[in-house]
This record gives structure tokens, C-alpha cells and sequence, in this order.
């Protein structure tokens, strides 16, 4: 089939819709990741309607530039703009490969210039501060103390700490298989003390909290025996901030900052950061050097603050 035919045959709705089995199926983007791609581009596609522009060899560089503009006009920040046209790149790309265009048009348009922003990141003795408020005499203090010690010792997103299950333990309980952004998965070292805060929970305290009849496996539940969720950990989290006499900014994602600021402030290896957090690119890592599998297990021994 030509290219010319291609054309006839898709309307920019039916590339759309190619576009999102594409980077779903064989991208394996997470779905915030497509939700957000497909709202982008579809609103790059509506941009493109209203200019009469139906086919996609159409498309110049100079539309790129001008939806970019309008994209300023209506007040969205750098970062914004910036993801919209990563978003629209990756389509245009999907079209090259597809072989339904011959030229990308996004070559050669630069993005906004994005000022990264430092992560909040918390002092160990604040860690501690937090990490000493769960009673753990009783189930929900051992399952908080539990959560809390994971999120710091492991890196973890909320979305992975709320999704491991009893079969995340690898290699004698001292890995954590961890399912990421887009369904990766990576092996990630658990330090002592979490390790010690986990086996409390799962022996004698998660037993109270389940129930027979809401079977999981999740590993995390809330009282009334099913999967704690995102705005159940939030909960929490700020009636324990309420709790503590300094007043800093914290979310679940200050524990992904301060483990990563921790080790790199320890000594540790970037790469060996990267891979703990599941970064794809080194430069995302490069954000927490603001500061000044066996070898995983190392970096953590060696340089986490509550690695032994």
C-alpha cells in the first residue's frame, strides 16, 4: 500500500486511535502516560481541523511552531508545553514508522527550556521524627510503620509501595520485585530495619486486618480487610504530620526524593540510584545530586541511612 493510499484509507481520528494501541501495546506506557499522550494529541488534532488540515503530509514545521504559540497564549507553563509536544514528537514518529508520512515535522522544533524543579527532600532526623509516630502494639501502627519504612528504604512510588503483593519478595526477603511506570519491573534491595517492619506486619499484623471473605493478596490493607488506596495512605500520612512540630511540605513522593538525595549524599553510585528508582534515562536521576543485584544490595548497606 502507498502512501498516498494510506491517506485516503485513515482520517486523523482512525491514526489517533492506531496511535494509542500502539503506544499501549507496544510501548507498554502505563495509562496515565497514554491518557495523557491521546489527550494531547487530540488536541493538536483539533488545533490542525481548525486550520482545514486533514492530511498529516500537510503538516510543516511552522503549524508545530504555531500550536506551540497558542499553547503559551492559553497560559500553559513550560512544563505543560513541553509534555504536549513530547506527545505530538511520538506521534509524528508512529506516523514515519507506519510509513504514512515520509518527513517528521516536529524535527528541528525546539520545546520550551524546562528549569528543573529540586525535590523537597526531608533530613533523616525528620525521617526518624515520622518514622517513630506509629504505634506498633496494634495492626494499623505496624502496617504505617510498615509503609513508611518502604517508601523510604526502597524509593518506591505510592502507586508501587499500594501494589506489592505477597509473592514482591525475592531472594530471601532481602529484594522487592517492584511492577513501575509502564509495567516494568525492577528488583529493588529492602534494607534491615523495613524488612524487620514488614515481617511485624505480615506475621502479626496484617493477619488481624484481613478478612476471610475479600481474599488478596495485596499486602497492604485498611480496616476493613481490603487494598489501602492512594487517598487512604494520604489519610494517614497527614494525621501524622499533624503530629510533628516542624511543618514541611511532605507527600508520599518526599520519601522517593529524600532515599534518593540520602544515598547519593552517602556515596552511592548514580546508576545504581537510576536502577533502584526505575529511571529510564540517567538525566531524570541527575536531578537529586543537588546536594553535594548484589551490588543494589551494596549501594543500600553502604550508604542508606537505615540500609543495616
Amino acid at each position: 500500500m502507498t502512501i498516498a493510499t494510506k491517506h485516503k484509507a485513515s482520517t486523523m481520528g482512525d491514526l489517533l486511535n492506531n496511535f494509542s494501541n500502539y503506544i499501549e501495546l507496544e510501548k507498554g506506557a502505563s495509562q496515565n502516560t497514554l491518557h495523557s499522550y491521546i489527550l494531547d494529541v487530540k488536541r493538536y488534532i483539533e488545533f490542525l481541523n481548525n486550520l482545514g488540515i486533514q492530511e498529516p503530509e500537510r503538516i510543516t514545521s511552522d503549524h508545530i511552531r504555531q500550536w506551540l504559540q497558542l499553547l503559551n497564549s492559553l497560559g500553559l507553563v513550560d512544563s505543560s508545553r513541553s509534555r504536549n509536544l513530547s506527545a505530538v514528537r511520538a506521534f509524528h514518529r508512529f506516523l514515519n514508522r507506519e510509513m504514512i508520512t515520509k518527513s517528521d515535522p516536529t524535527e528541528g522544533v525546539q520545546g520550551p527550556r524546562v528549569h528543573r524543579i529540586i525535590p523537597d527532600v526531608l533530613s533523616y532526623r525528620q525521617i526518624q521524627d515520622l518514622l517513630n509516630l506509629p504505634d506498633t502494639e496494634i495492626p494499623l501502627g505496624m502496617r504505617d510503620r510498615a509503609m513508611l519504612e518502604v517508601l523510604y528504604a526502597c524509593g518506591l512510588r505510592i502507586s508501587e509501595l499500594l501494589g506489592l503483593t505477597k509473592t514482591s519478595f525475592r531472594a530471601k526477603g532481602e529484594f522487592l520485585l517492584v511492577f513501575g511506570k509502564g509495567s516494568k519491573e525492577r528488583l529493588v534491595p529492602i534494607g534491615v530495619p523495613a524488612r524487620n517492619a514488614m515481617k511485624q506486619y505480615l506475621h502479626q499484623g496484617r493477619p488481624q486486618l484481613a478478612k476471610p471473605e475479600k481474599r488478596t493478596d495485596i499486602i497492604f490493607l485498611n480496616s476493613r480487610g481490603e487494598p489501602l488506596s492512594r487517598m487512604g495512605f494520604w489519610k494517614i500520612l497527614n494525621g501524622y504530620l499533624a503530629k510533628v512540630t516542624w511543618k514541611d511540605r511532605v507527600t508520599p513522593h518526599t520519601f522517593r526524593h529524600s532515599f534518593a538525595t540520602h544515598l547519593l549524599e552517602g556515596g552511592a553510585d548514580l546508576r545504581a540510584v537510576q536502577e533502584m528508582l526505575g529511571h529510564a534515562s540517567i538525566l531524570t536521576t541527575q536531578i537529586y545530586t543537588h546536594i553535594d543485584r548484589e551490588f543494589l544490595k551494596e549501594q543500600i548497606t553502604s550508604f542508606h541511612p537505615r540500609g543495616r
